[in-house]
């Protein structure tokens, strides 16, 4: 009886799933090969973040492999600090994934947009602390990130933080490193810069130019809105010390140091044997972290310092997004086609089985009939009643 239920709801989980699975709403903001707007299931009224891959975008760009990379990566992690991937499908004219809907905006709104820019230390470490929890969780997967910078750091309607966009992020085979000039100007580690080998090392480098752009308003190696050209920001990673305002404390000062280590041996998280994997221990050791109860923190029932307002919109007016332009000259063929179904996958489960739980679906139709017997396949799509 129960695995004929079990086998009901696997089946369920793996119907197609198409562009008629969800309502669109509005557009939020923009990737590197399409929108990402607001979608909500059908069936259970569960809100999403959709983020659009035009088809002939990434194939002009040869982006196939980074886009089903993402896809790859995002289907392996299944942390609160890290936005989880839901559905991938597609539609004529894009690749689709339905992600983790943040509504709090990220962290570059917060930091230059609210008043004086830039936080107070309760609020750093906070934002921190959850940073660290992501990374040591992508970390533990073998997947190093290479991409922390504010933009990339989403809050939700709480409060909390997840790391998102994980097109740069790669696994690393285990007992070796990787090579790879990728990155934001600015973010990017002095080894990334000059393309040496590496393991976990960037990442801890990206967490502390956030804990001193969070703190002092300003990236450590770049003035808000200076115009300066990319070798040059470059060098002053590679050359020069960052300067330290009278808003910093001295444990935060001390932890920017440690993390903004020219040379990887010697930056905090990556001191210790087996740096890959234990780094975040010896992060969360820091005396900055002295007042955070990872514990609590990692159950996700340790209270942020700022709670967005339901009211507010953290994001780009509509009309203030750019459209992109019309991609021309550009043919899909059966090669394509073949990328294309290695990507649209439909439902990934623990995500799925979430929704199903949250929104109250699991327990309004999995229901049994007299003395335990068996009813009919459960339908959401016929039963819920979206919101």
């Amino acid at each position: 009886m129960y695995f004929d239920r079990f086998l009901q709801w696997k089946m369920l989980e793996r119907q197609p799933v198409t562009k008629d699975t969800f309502r669109q709403y509005r557009v939020l903001g923009k990737g590197g090969f399409g929108e990402v707007c607001a979608c909500q299931v059908r069936a259970t009224g569960k809100m999403y973040a959709c983020k659009k891959l035009e088809k002939k975008r990434i194939k002009k760009r040869k982006g196939e492999a980074m886009a089903l990379n993402e896809k790859q990566i995002l289907e392996k992690v299944n942390s609160r600090f890290v936005v989880s991937l839901a559905y991938a499908y597609e539609t004529k004219d894009a690749l689709c994934l339905v992600l983790t809907i943040m509504n709090g905006g990220d962290l570059k709104f917060h930091i230059y947009n609210m008043g004086t820019p830039g936080f107070e230390k309760e609020r750093v470490q906070f934002y921190a602390a959850e940073i660290c929890c992501g990374l040591q969780h992508l970390h533990r997967e073998s997947i190093v990130y290479r991409d922390l910078k504010p933009e990339n750091i989403l809050l939700d309607d709480n409060g909390h933080i997840r790391i998102s966009d994980l097109g740069l992020a790669i696994k690393v085979p285990e007992g070796e490193s990787i090579r790879g000039r990728v990155g934001t100007v600015g973010y990017m580690a002095p080894e990334v810069i000059n393309n040496e080998r590496y393991g976990m090392s960037p990442d801890w480098w990206g967490l502390g130019c956030l804990v001193y752009e969070m703190t002092a308003g300003r990236s450590p190696f770049r003035a808000r809105k200076e115009r300066v050209k990319r070798e040059e920001v470059e060098k002053r990673v590679q050359e020069e010390e960052e300067e330290y305002s009278d808003k910093f404390t001295e444990d935060t000062k001390n932890i920017c140091r440690m993390l903004l280590a020219k040379d990887p041996k010697q930056r905090l998280g990556c001191q210790r044997l087996g740096c890959q994997t234990q780094g975040a221990a010896e992060v969360k050791a820091h005396a900055f972290f002295k007042n955070i109860n990872f514990k609590r923190l990692e159950a996700g029932i340790l209270e942020p310092s700022f709670v967005p307002d339901p009211r507010a919109v953290y994001c780009k007016d509509v009309l203030d997004i750019e459209q992109f332009s019309t991609v021309k000259g550009v043919n899909l063929d059966q090669t394509d086609s073949d990328f294309y179904s290695k990507f649209a996958t439909g439902s990934v489960c623990i995500p799925w089985q979430n929704e199903m739980i949250e929104t109250e679906c699991f327990s309004d139709l999995n229901v049994f009939g007299p003395q335990g017997s068996s009813t009919s396949q459960p339908r959401p799509h016929s039963t819920a009643h979206p919101l």
